[in-house]
């Protein structure tokens, strides 16, 4: 079984230093994770992790802890830029995470391999990763997209609550807390995000949908693409995920 790492040099930039602990997989991976919001992607790479290595790498991750830093730490440039766009309600600009992403290079080149989760999100980004891991001599394994019905996602998506205290999430179907609406880690109260509600995460959606299909068209001409059904439970979902990797492992071994 291998761990998360700290992820502390992605998280915060490149003046962090992430001293790996751990057992190092045999065989590092470097997949990119796609699919849209609330299909499971970071369920699977909790899994993908506990079985193969790697380190999960997601933008949105990044985003969340530059927002909600307290470490009095400047922001790097790009960090700035983008924390910038965030509080005016914009998208942050393709060339602002081109270069947050280039900023943590050292993270792709990780011995543990990678899993990067929210990027590549246009084909611009795809082109500019392939750069980035061209120079630093790590090609992709795969790019795994995980799909599932819109209402399937839109049922998953506005189910989760979220402690107001202590951010602890929960669901009210797959993950309840003991207490109706109050966080089981310390009795907060449990709200529902407002991206969470069922016309915003079809904004959501739609929003994704509108730079996917370039960027799946992409990695399929690569012969990089692989494609999973996460409409089933997390486990089932799992099977199919180990079964693609089983079958890129015995490409590469024969």
């Amino acid at each position: 079984m291998y761990s998360t790492g700290n992820r502390i040099t992605w998280l915060q930039g490149p003046g962090a230093n992430c001293a790996g602990t751990g057992p190092v997989p045999p065989r590092p991976w470097h997949f990119v994770l796609l699919g849209p919001p609330g299909v499971g992607k970071g369920t699977q790479a909790e899994q993908i992790i506990a079985e193969y290595g790697a380190c999960h790498l997601s933008t949105g991750d990044v985003f969340r802890y530059a927002a909600h830093d307290t470490s009095g730490q400047a922001p790097s440039p790009a960090m700035a830029v983008a924390l910038a766009a965030m509080k005016r309600g914009e998208l942050v600009s393709d060339a602002t995470v081109v270069e947050l992403v280039r900023e943590r290079a050292q993270c792709l080149a990780c011995r543990y391999g990678f899993l990067l989760d929210g990027f590549p999100r246009t084909l611009e980004q795809a082109h500019a990763l392939d750069g980035i891991l061209a120079r630093i001599g790590r090609p992709l394994d795969a790019a795994i997209n995980y799909f599932a019905p819109e209402s399937l996602i839109i049922e998953r998506l506005s189910g989760r609550r979220v402690c107001q205290q202590c951010r602890t999430g929960y669901h009210v179907a797959n993950k309840p807390p003991r207490v109706s609406g109050r966080c089981d880690a310390c009795g907060g109260e449990l709200i529902q995000r407002e991206d969470d509600k069922p016309e915003a995460i079809r904004t959501r959606l739609r929003a994704y949908a509108a730079t996917c299909d370039p960027v799946l068209e992409y990695y399929r001409r690569q012969g990089l693409l692989r494609e999973i059904d996460a409409s089933s439970d997390p486990k089932a979902v799992f099977v199919h995920t180990r079964d693609v990797i089983q079958k890129l492992n015995r490409a590469v071994s024969s």
